[in-house]
């Protein structure tokens, strides 16, 4: 598992005193603002936070030594990292980064369906996309009661599947 995690990325400024956009890939803008502590460059290097604040969708940074227009857009573009020791998630969440490789199982039979290869925000629900060994991608309602289990430490997901997501629609480059 990685320590440092991405969380988001400077897309703007905001004002002119050197306040900095970040677009959050997080749950909530509000949960990047909880963590206090963010890092740049893959958590090799801290970011000395003076403010985290909420607005709108964003989440609005002020860092010492940046406090005009034209140092904070020097920053757009860039990653910000937490670290996963900075965070105490609630009971039965997990970081999506955790998800990316686990194998995905049939919570009933144990029948092996591939390997969950990316998560898609959609704003009801994750939508999980799950690759089998002949390279067939398949869409997944991550929906909990569609979940039977997920165990980090065994790198499995148990999943309950409807009929025919599994077996009729394969997902290509032309859908």
């Amino acid at each position: 598992m990685k320590q440092f995690l991405e969380t988001g990325r400077i897309v703007g400024t905001h004002g002119v005193r050197g306040e900095l956009k970040i677009e959050p890939w997080a749950d909530s803008p509000a949960f990047i603002t909880k963590v206090g502590k963010l890092y740049w460059d893959e958590g090799r290097q801290p970011i000395e936070v003076k403010n985290l604040r909420l607005h709108k969708s964003f989440v609005l940074l002020t860092i010492h030594g940046v406090d005009t227009v034209e140092k904070a857009d020097l920053l757009r573009g860039k990653i910000v990292y937490l670290n996963r020791n900075d965070v105490k998630l609630p009971a039965g969440q997990v970081f999506i980064d955790d998800l990316i490789g686990l194998t995905a199982q049939d919570g009933k039979t144990g029948k092996i369906y591939g390997k969950l290869t990316k998560v898609y925000p959609t704003g009801a629900n994750d939508v999980y996309e799950i690759e089998n060994e002949a390279g067939q991608k398949y869409l997944f309602p991550a929906v909990k009661h569609m979940i039977k289990e997920i165990n980090l430490a065994n790198g499995i997901i148990e999943l309950l599947p409807i009929p025919g997501i599994f077996d009729d629609e394969v997902v290509t480059d032309e859908n």
